[in-house]
């Protein structure tokens, strides 16, 4: 069962899409919060109403790509990784799979993860220029900046890792109806995988109307590029 809609966003627009949401005039409250997403509005409890409301519409494909955007804004917003999991059941949707490494990096953020190798580089850099600077050379100054060194590369490679991996910038949803991967770019082709909506796919190129995406089971394929949308705006 779909949790009710957050309400802690105080724009006119906003409640009024609620309201709307809330008297069960699902399309109204759709369009209501498409309107603030277009205008420039990113909030996870935003994406979190939205997929909210195209549940009870009736498109899961939707449904699930604003619950995955609401979660790449806030990874922890509880409610919105349960009604992930219950309407990717119910929808039975293919999800990418992930590595260990992936895995174990998504205990971070990106954010996290690009504050701690900020912070890194310019301790090191601070105590490269001490080192520089101090007549005598200190064994615990040489300790810390090769370990700072290493805490930045660290951090660097977590980064790369989440926003190159199967939940980063290249992650699509299929919203699409019928959506199969193909072994060309075209409608008659051999079939790879069927796609139910709200499958995750990872876009890898584009060409024309069709792109070319890591598929989950480990498969690669071209479906229809009306048919998957990016997680990440």
């Amino acid at each position: 069962m779909v949790s009710p809609v957050v309400r802690g966003d105080q724009n006119p627009e906003f409640v009024k899409a609620n309201e709307s949401y809330s008297q069960g005039h699902f399309q109204e409250a759709i369009d209501g919060y498409q309107n603030l997403v277009r205008s420039g509005h990113r909030s996870a409890n935003l994406f979190y109403d939205l997929g909210n409301a195209w549940f009870r519409f009736g498109n899961f494909g939707e449904s699930i790509l604003n619950y995955e955007r609401a979660l790449a804004l806030d990874p922890h917003h509880p409610e919105a990784a349960a009604n992930l999991r219950l309407v990717r059941d119910e929808a039975r949707a293919l999800a990418l799979k992930r590595s260990a490494l992936e895995r174990y990096l998504e205990v971070g953020t990106s954010t996290q993860y690009s504050i701690v190798a900020s912070t890194a580089f310019w301790l090191a850099l601070f105590a490269l220029t001490h080192l520089f600077y101090s007549r005598r050379r200190s064994a615990a100054v040489i300790v810390f900046i090769v370990f700072t060194i290493a805490v930045f590369a660290g951090a660097v490679y977590a980064l790369y890792s989440l926003e190159t991996g199967s939940k980063g910038q290249a992650l699509a949803i299929v919203t699409g109806q019928n959506i199969e991967a193909r072994l060309a770019t075209a409608d008659n082709a051999s079939s790879v995988l069927a796609l139910p909506p709200g499958s995750e796919i990872k876009i890898l190129n584009q060409r024309g109307d069709w792109i070319y995406a890591a598929l989950p089971n480990h498969l690669r394929g071209w479906i229809p590029a009306h048919g998957a949308q990016l997680v990440r705006l």
